[in-house]
This record gives structure tokens, C-alpha cells and sequence, in this order.
């Protein structure tokens, strides 16, 4: 069991989008008259039942507290018990919560209730090996805009179970000025261009999260680091290129982050973090995370 407390849901998605979004997969699943011919047909109409969902292989647990509003969606008579605390690591067996009350009801939101937490406990479980294959370094996990639309707010929250910091949510919160958006800018005059966009951003938009450059080189780095970033993104670097870059910013501004980026896995994040930068982005954690697989059975 972990003694980090979980991650607040609200903080990534608000109670009304998230209801929304499990009407929709309600009424993907029951039709838009809502049927399930299956339960209808040879489950009893007053027939009182309890399940329990069960992890069936080992992982971070992420998506429980999901349950008790995909079960108000499904019926309010529907009881819910959450076990586990979320961002807890489960084993095979271990039973992640309960849900008491008509069968047929629990029956018909079994599938949306799965598809919800097996997905989002896949990404927790995934963002926790990498986060432990970092372990021991100053280098922290962050997640990406790599998510599947609609989903981004639970992909960030599982993400937050798993150990993994956030990245910016959307174009909305923060300042990433990548390659595509320096493309009209001389390299000569990239550093004053950079001061001036810095100053612009943050006179413009003073809540934002961060300012952040991705340079591809060691003399575009040279050329940001007095700017005024809060982070440059030094994007798919060698690790010797990642050491130098370190070592050019310790000299020049200690107070800028450095986040790696570019074909992270899990085999090469560890060497990565070695390097001495404070960040490492991975795409995988959100957009190539396997479900874990968890089962609902009735008692």
C-alpha cells in the first residue's frame, strides 16, 4: 500500500464533463433506448445481487473513483465500496471494490464501469514502472498531449496514480513554443525573438503554468537559456548531448528546467534520467499503455 494520498479527479476533469462522458458510453452500449436484451431477458427484475471487481494481474490501481457516478448513471439503488485507494499497487486477487444492489443494474454497467478503469489503470501502471525506472535521479515523469480525445482529463488523472507529474492540459494553459512556431524566426535573432515572446506571454497571459522552448541543438540551447524560460525541451538528444546540455545550463542559468524528449521507453528513460536533466517527457505513458486487466464477478 502507498501512503501518497491520491490525486484529486477534480483537478482534471470537472463532475459535469465526466458525467457526460458516461452517458455516452452508456448510450453507445444500451442503445438509445437503453436495452439489455441479455439481463432483461434471464436475469429476474427483482433479483438483489453483489460483485465484486478483482484485479487479475498485478498493477497500479487508477479509475475507482469513477464507480460511484457510473453507477448513479446506471441506477441510484447501486451501492458502491471502493477497497483500494487510487495509485495503489494491486496484486493478482486482490478485490479493488464491490457493488451491491439490483443484478441487472450492476450487469448493465459492468462494461462501461471495465472499459473506464482496465484503460486507466493500464496508464498508472505503465507511468509507474517508468517513474521507478527513474528512481534515484533528480529527473521526474511527465505525461503529453498524446491522448485520446475526449479522455485527456482521465488520462492525466491515471497518469497522477501512476507517480507521473502533468504537462500542460491543452494550447490553454501554458507556453510551448516547439520548432513549427520558430520557423520564421533568423537563427541569429532567435534569443531577442524568445525574450520578446517570453515578455508577450506572460504580459499577456500571467496565470499561464510555464514557458517553455524546445531547441534541437546545443547552440540553440546557447542562444535560449537568457531568454527568460521556465523550461527547455531539448528534443531527441543523445544522452552525451543531454550531458552537455546540462552542464551548458549549470553554467549559464541554473534556475531553467531541462526536459528531455523524443522515443522514450522504458529501456532508455533510466539512462536518460542519469544525465542530470530535471524532466522527461513520454508520450507512451497515455498514447501505447495495455489495459490491466480486471474482472467483475457476482456473487
Amino acid at each position: 500500500m502507498t501512503n501518497t494520498p491520491p490525486p484529486n479527479l477534480d483537478d482534471f476533469i470537472s463532475s459535469g464533463r465526466l458525467s457526460e462522458l458516461i452517458r455516452q458510453a452508456r448510450e453507445e452500449d444500451l442503445g438509445p433506448a437503453g436495452l439489455d436484451v441479455t439481463s432483461d431477458l434471464f436475469v429476474p427484475a427483482d433479483l438483489q445481487g453483489e460483485a465484486s471487481i478483482v484485479a487479475r494481474e498485478s498493477g497500479t490501481l487508477s479509475g475507482g473513483a469513477l464507480l460511484p457516478m457510473v453507477a448513479r448513471n446506471y441506477d441510484t439503488r447501486i451501492q458502491v465500496d471502493l477497497r483500494i485507494v487510487e495509485g495503489t499497487r494491486v496484486s493478482i486477487g486482490d478485490v479493488v471494490a464491490t457493488l451491491s444492489g439490483p443484478t441487472r443494474s450492476i450487469l448493465s454497467a459492468e462494461r462501461v464501469a471495465l472499459n473506464l478503469m482496465t484503460h486507466l489503470s493500464g496508464v498508472s501502471s505503465l507511468t509507474a514502472r517508468y517513474v521507478r525506472a527513474v528512481s534515484g535521479t533528480k529527473a521526474k515523469v511527465y505525461d503529453t498531449r498524446k491522448t485520446l480525445p475526449g479522455l485527456r482529463g482521465l488520462q492525466k488523472y491515471a497518469v497522477a496514480c501512476g507517480g507521473g507529474g502533468t504537462h500542460r492540459m491543452g494550447l490553454y494553459d501554458a507556453v510551448l513554443l516547439k520548432d513549427n512556431h520558430l520557423a520564421h524566426v533568423d537563427a541569429n535573432g532567435l534569443g531577442q525573438a524568445l525574450a520578446d515572446a517570453v515578455k508577450r506571454s506572460r504580459d499577456s497571459y500571467p496565470q499561464l503554468k510555464f514557458v517553455m522552448v524546445e531547441v534541437d541543438t546545443l547552440e540553440q540551447l546557447r542562444a535560449v537559456l537568457s531568454s527568460g524560460v521556465d523550461i527547455v525541451l531539448l528534443d531527441n538528444m543523445t544522452n552525451k548531448r543531454l550531458l552537455e546540455a546540462v552542464a551548458i545550463r549549470d553554467g549559464f542559468a541554473k534556475q531553467v528546467e531541462l526536459e528531455a524528449s523524443g522515443g522514450v521507453t522504458l529501456e532508455t528513460i533510466g539512462a536518460i534520467a542519469e544525465t542530470g536533466v530535471d524532466r522527461i517527457s513520454v508520450g507512451a505513458l497515455t498514447h501505447s499503455a495495455p489495459s490491466l486487466d480486471l474482472g467483475l464477478d457476482i456473487k
